[in-house]
């Protein structure tokens, strides 16, 4: 079989090749705050999910982890451009999605390991996180399923003319979905204010995008569905942050949905925390370090230390203080209550065993 990951050209200009020539990240846009917040939200995310990570090598963790290590620029950027009046839904890989919009880490942490304390009250794992008074209306592991709810989202945002936006995060393999395209059609034909987020890390669980799709270019279906769209580096958090502006803004001021695509890629394997470098055609330990290289994280770092915007000893402590917080709230998540037993019925029937 011939092999047409190596034979085929990238149709993402360069975005999928990881030793690109790389452009300083320009954040001659934002003031300091905003790019303090940026850098603590990276770090927020990437150790939250390191931890997790300990958790299931620790046995702690029960339910299947998915962690979106070396990915969190796109989250942090696309927050960016949101409020709490959005809605906003998430997958099977929404660590980043939830904390970006101010997620509680110790929530996080308590629903992974089965705790009352838990964003879903410890019943759902780290598949299915909740936190509506952030925006985030929850995330469900069945692929490609809250993409329609998002557009239900920005039904119910048209009818109320407030200005809210629905928004869907999803990966490269869920726009191998009917639901996608369906959704997409919906709300283009209808202009609706939808923000739908393509993580495409190139991978739909172990299998390379091009032995499954005839090009890399996920934007290829926003231009078939007339649906106002960008491609971009998905590990430069500013690059994101101004694409999301630009489409959020469009669709809150009527001019319908928007389709960003972030290229980017996960560190981590499909599910658990080892890296898995025997599956897939471009999964060598060579291909996990060269994209490294471009990981977001020390790219912002160098960009704020460049251009004079925060120092090195301000990025260590805060480095330090956000370590000491993921600790702290991982210390007590691990010494929390798990749900009663009547929890069982509780949650499933009206009055359950309370009656």
């Amino acid at each position: 079989m011939t092999d047409v990951s190596v034979t085929r050209a990238s149709d993402l200009g360069g975005l999928a090749n990881p030793a690109r020539p790389l452009s300083p990240i320009d954040v001659g846009a934002y003031d300091d705050a905003t790019l303090r917040h940026f850098l603590t939200l990276l770090f927020r995310i990437r150790f939250a999910e390191e931890k997790v990570g300990e958790l299931v090598e620790r046995g702690l963790a029960k339910a299947p982890c998915h962690l979106g290590i070396g990915q969190e620029a796109v989250a942090v950027g696309v927050s960016a451009a949101l409020n709490a009046r959005d809605r906003v839904f998430g997958g099977h890989r929404s660590h980043s999605h939830y904390l970006a919009l101010g997620g509680d880490v110790y929530k996080l942490l308590a629903e992974v390991l089965g705790k009352l304390d838990g964003t879903s009250r410890g019943m759902g794992g780290s598949m299915h996180l909740y936190g509506r008074e952030l925006g985030f209306y929850g995330s469900v592991p069945l692929v490609g399923a809250t993409i329609p709810l998002a557009v239900g989202a920005g039904i119910a945002a048209q009818m109320e003319g407030q200005g809210a936006v629905g928004v869907c995060y999803f990966g490269d393999g869920a726009t191998e979905e009917g639901v996608f395209h369906e959704s997409m059609n919906l709300a283009s034909a209808m202009r609706l204010p939808v923000l739908f987020v393509c993580e495409n890390n190139l991978f739909s669980s172990h299998l390379d995008i091009n032995l499954r799709q005839p090009s890399d270019r996920i934007g290829r279906y926003g231009d078939a569905h007339v649906v106002n769209t960008r491609s971009v580096d998905g590990n430069d958090t500013v690059a994101v942050a101004k694409a999301a502006n630009e489409l959020v803004t469009h669709a809150r001021n009527g001019g319908g949905p928007g389709l960003l695509e972030a290229v980017t890629f996960r560190h981590r394997g499909h599910v658990g925390p080892k890296e898995d470098i025997d599956v897939g055609v471009r999964r060598r330990q060579s291909d996990i370090d060269a994209w490294k290289r471009v990981d977001p994280i020390p790219r912002l770092i160098s960009a704020l230390r460049d251009a004079n915007r925060m120092t090195a000893g301000e990025i260590a402590q805060l480095e330090q203080s956000v370590r000491k917080e993921i600790d702290e709230a991982a210390t007590r998540a691990e010494a929390a209550a798990y749900p009663e037993e009547r929890a069982l019925l509780d949650l499933v029937y009206i009055g359950g065993a309370s009656k």
